[in-house]
């Protein structure tokens, strides 16, 4: 959702929410790679049952990814989104459902967001080009070393939009994939699978939604099933708040910024492009064997748990003494309600109403005063009730004049400490630092410094490099009295020089009197006194937030909705909404894929239609020529940065797109009409489920009319089936879209389309807790209610769902001992790289083997001999004394004995396996990774990843 901050906002605020993932990894036995068994208990001791992915936030980083390099080609591109839902799978490991969601054509509303996402990224990505080819010739003109230029043509992430042959492409190879799965992974075993692709209408997230409402409306849907959703957007939050479900959880990657990036010229980390010199790459590693490597470490996951987050709110909202009755589900919609006022992706955010600034917090406070006044909640069951909505509003106007003031001596306070930071740091500056060969090293760093070579050569250049820094200043300058040289002629300092920095100029001036009317004026062209114009655009925002919260709560109210300009007006407008009208047409279709893609594309991905389509954006006698602008005006809207302002683009007329698009439409291909139906969903199982004799008997009838799902059959699962043409049916070949991955020759899944349960136009989605419900345990402590929660150290997220896990730590000896051991490349060698480890092959100090372990080998080469050590033994390795239980295996010891063939621990003492005195229920099989060496898996099948009988 388009709710910059909102997420950072709600983990500093709400710290608890927040659990690491815990992620079992692949084991390697004699260089074969044992697939991990998802069948298994899950390792975060919390039991999905299903698994929702919104699979546009899985595509998007596998095709043109930012920490890594991109893929070569498509077919790798569908192998990376493979494998991403293979990890996901085995973190949350659901065992009744996996729902896989790809964005369909969206409403009108999302369209207007889309189109200015996609004529961005064109701009953005032609006037990068520009600039790196501007900056390549000047660094070359210069004398400068840049690698030669690769001719490869770059990857247009609009083609990720319906109606595209590489969306179409995608579901091929998810069909694949999900079949492949089903015959050979025991994770999957039970599992139902349902695709939604590209075809069928709706955003990949209010499709999961739409499928979850209408199954809780079911009589045999269990009110305790356990939710798990992945999506990296902030509404999902929102979402899974609105299913008020007691058991949903989202899972994300962890957000790390300031990631490194390599410089697009000379493909170095530590600059950018602007910066970028021309300088020779340095080498990496002892032979260069990691020059086209990037230093990178495996994205992390963590999981939101929206139970915690709802004893949170129930905290925050609880008022005493109200005039009704207190219901917490009814003031959780209302908070829903009010985070849209912060921004969406339908609707601009209140001129007064930044997240950065408390925003949400100071609508809650409002709303407590007010609420009292109400005499009831603001919404219900999606639904608005517009005349308390205006009370708050109103509040909220009140006090818009202090928020822009406020907001404007902030910033001043901002720009003024960082100004005298540049300051102190240009005075703490040294005046000379050696470069080169004799450039300091940071401490801690664990590279041997190199020989230094021509050492005179290397002196001589740096000081006449410091002779030319002390000589800035000509005989003919003379020092102003602000210190500054300043020529004869009376040259003033450069800009550069300037400790200011440009700012965007600030025409509205909202901390001025008269800023309504400057507002107006500059974005809307009318003055402040137009009543009816202000009231014109007050109306289509109320009618904006009904719509948003009706399509969060009982789906799209209207596919041709959407808000028709691109700024909002302010709160203290909102006079007199009580008696606006907040229906929508009933009826309305959504767009067809291809007729989206000319609503949202610029001309520049117009390879991705049909040539007489693509015809009309880029021809100047064409009708709509002017939906299609080269260049557009980007409004900062008071942000300092394009990417936080306002693309000003023409809106798109419907009616004339579609009068435009009546003379083209014979000439599309059979396969082109294809792609431009719309479609449904396919529901996938496994020759173990126990629908599957049940869908094999319908293909085998060949009952043409849909039948109703058993629901005793599908974990009460309720539907509609309907037989597939492109079907995977038992005993049929299914063939690999990718060329590097082999064929299905014995595959035993069936698919079929499905549909879910309808119900009436007018039916309206009960928002509140299901009968037979239970409550989640709680949670939250005493001490979780402030901002700190390590006894007074800064908070840290939680491993796994079991607050009560011991973290494995390692000991100091331990940390000695990985310095021994870590790899010596690539400027990583080991803290103590001088010292025997302790217990090491061939030390006097070794333990002694156990019963039946083989002599490891000798794991450094380059140790220096024990004679050679002088002085009294170090403390670490003097003879450590035990008095009860086996000595702990080292992990060189430890990983020898799991590799003679996954046999369970030798060696039994009073101790746990790590050495330490076990707790009772420790003692028991939990299914927990964090304890034991690992499970006793079996050697891997010669070919397949698994096989059933």
């Amino acid at each position: 959702m388009g709710v910059p901050a909102f997420f950072r906002w709600l983990s500093r605020k709400y710290p608890s929410i927040i659990v690491s993932c815990v992620e079992e990894k692949a084991k390697e036995c004699n260089g074969v790679k044992i697939p991990i068994d998802t069948s298994k208990p899950n390792p975060n001791e919390v039991e999905f049952d299903n698994l929702y992915l919104d699979m546009n936030g899985i595509i998007h980083p596998c095709t043109h990814p930012e920490d890594k390099p991109a893929p070569k080609n498509e077919d790798e591109m569908m192998v990376a989104i493979f494998e991403y839902i293979d990890r996901i799978f085995n973190i949350v490991r659901p065992r009744r459902l996996l729902y896989m969601a790809i964005d369909g054509v969206a409403p009108r509303a999302k369209m207007n967001q889309q189109r200015s996402r996609r004529f961005r990224a064109s701009k953005e990505g032609m006037e990068a080009a520009e600039e790196k080819q501007k900056i390549r010739q000047e660094i070359l003109a210069k004398g400068g070393f840049l690698p030669p230029e690769e001719v490869k043509e770059r990857f247009d992430s609009n083609c990720i939009t319906p109606g595209t042959e590489f969306m179409d492409n995608l579901a091929k190879c998810l069909r694949y994939y999900i079949a492949d799965r089903l015959n050979s992974d025991p994770g999957w075993k039970n599992l139902t699978v349902i695709l939604s692709d590209a075809s069928a209408p709706g955003e990949g997230e209010h499709k999961i939604m739409d499928y979850i409402r209408r199954q809780r409306a079911q009589p045999n849907h269990d009110p305790n099933t356990h939710h798990c959703l992945c999506g990296a957007d902030a509404d999902l939050i929102m979402l899974g708040l609105a299913t008020h479900e007691p058991n949903f959880t989202i899972i994300r990657e962890e957000f790390k910024p300031n990631k490194p990036k390599p410089c697009a010229l000379c493909n170095q980390m530590g600059h950018e492009v602007k910066d970028c010199q021309g300088l020779p790459r340095e080498k990496q590693g002892k032979h260069d064997q990691f020059a086209d490597s990037l230093p990178m470490a495996e994205q992390e996951f963590i999981f939101i748990r929206l139970c915690v987050l709802r004893e949170y709110l129930e905290r925050e909202l609880t008022m005493a003494s109200l005039p009704f009755t207190f219901d917490f589900e009814r003031s959780v919609d209302d908070w829903v309600f009010m985070c849209f006022f912060v921004g969406n992706d339908f609707l601009p955010h209140l001129p007064s109403l930044e997240i950065r600034e408390g925003a949400i917090d100071r609508l809650v406070n409002i709303y407590k005063n007010v609420v009292h006044k109400t005499g009831g909640y603001l919404t219900e069951s999606g639904f608005v009730n517009l005349q308390r909505v205006q009370m708050i509003m109103l509040a909220v106007g009140e006090v818009e004049d202090s928020i822009f003031k406020k907001r404007k001596d902030d910033d001043d306070n901002f720009k003024r400490r960082q100004k005298e930071k540049r300051k102190r740091m240009k005075r703490d500056q040294p005046s000379f630092i050696p470069g080169g060969q004799f450039s300091p090293q940071a401490l801690g760093n664990r590279s041997s410094p190199q020989a230094i070579s021509n050492p005179r050569q290397a002196a001589f250049e740096m000081r006449m490099h410091d002779r030319q820094n002390s000589t800035t200043s000509s005989p003919n300058t003379s020092l102003t009295p602000d210190s500054s040289p300043s020529l004869a002629g009376g040259v003033k300092r450069k800009a550069e020089d300037s400790d200011s920095e440009p700012e965007p100029e600030d025409n509205i001036r909202l901390w001025e009197t008269g800023w309504k009317q400057r507002y107006y004026k500059n974005k809307f062209d009318v003055d402040a006194s137009d009543e009816k114009f202000r009231r014109k655009v007050v109306q289509s925002y109320v009618e904006g937030l009904c719509w948003v919260l009706r399509y969060y709560y009982q789906g799209c109210a209207s596919w041709n909705w959407y808000y028709p300009f691109h700024y909002a007006p302010f709160a203290s407008d909102f006079e007199g909404i009580a008696d606006m009208p907040s229906d929508f047409e009933k009826g309305s279709k959504p767009f067809k894929p291809l007729e989206q893609l000319m609503g949202v594309f610029p001309a520049a991905s117009g390879n991705f239609l049909p040539p007489t389509w693509r015809k009309l954006m880029t021809d100047p006698e064409s009708s709509i020529i002017d939906f299609y602008p080269e260049d557009f005006a980007i409004d900062l809207n008071g942000k300092k940065y394009a990417w936080q302002g306002v693309a000003l683009l023409p809106f798109v007329d419907e009616r004339r797109l579609r009068a435009a698009l009546e003379e083209v439409y014979p000439d599309l291909t059979p396969e082109e009409n294809r792609r431009n139906s719309l479609g449904g969903d396919v529901l996938f199982v496994g020759k173990h489920h126990p629908l599957c004799d049940f869908i094999v008997e319908q293909y085998k009838t060949k009952n043409t009319e849909p039948v109703d799902i058993p629901p005793e059959l599908c974990h009460g699962i309720q539907g509609k089936l309907t037989l597939n043409e492109n079907a995977v049916l038992p005993d049929q070949t299914v063939e690999s879209p990718v060329p590097m991955l082999r064929d299905l020759t014995l595959n035993s899944a069936v698919s079929i389309s499905f549909k879910d349960p309808q119900f009436d136009e007018n039916f309206v989605f009960k928002a509140t807790v299901l009968p037979g419900a239970k409550k989640p345990a709680p949670v939250l402590k005493p001490g979780d209610w402030e901002k700190t929660n390590n006894d007074g150290r800064p908070w840290r997220p939680q491993l796994g769902f079991n607050r009560d896990r011991k973290p494995v730590h390692l000991d100091p000896s331990a940390f000695r001992t990985l310095g021994h051991t870590m790899p010596r490349e690539r400027m990583m060698p080991g803290m103590y790289a001088n010292a025997v480890p302790l217990g090491a092959y061939g030390s006097p100090y070794a333990r002694p083997l156990l019963s039946g372990q083989q002599q490891i080998p000798k794991l450094l080469s380059n140790l220096r001999p024990q004679e050679a050590w002088r002085g009294p033994t170090p403390l670490f390795q003097q003879t450590p004394q035990r008095t009860a239980g086996a000595a702990p295996l080292l992990p060189w010891n430890r990983m020898l004995q799991s590799q003679n063939q996954f046999q369970p621990s030798q060696y039994q003492g009073l101790g746990g396996p790590m050495g330490y005195p076990q707790r009772p229920e420790d003692r028991m099989d939990r299914g927990r990774q964090a304890y034991g060496p690992g499970r006793p898996y079996p050697l891997p099948p010669p070919s397949g990843r698994y096989g059933w009988n």
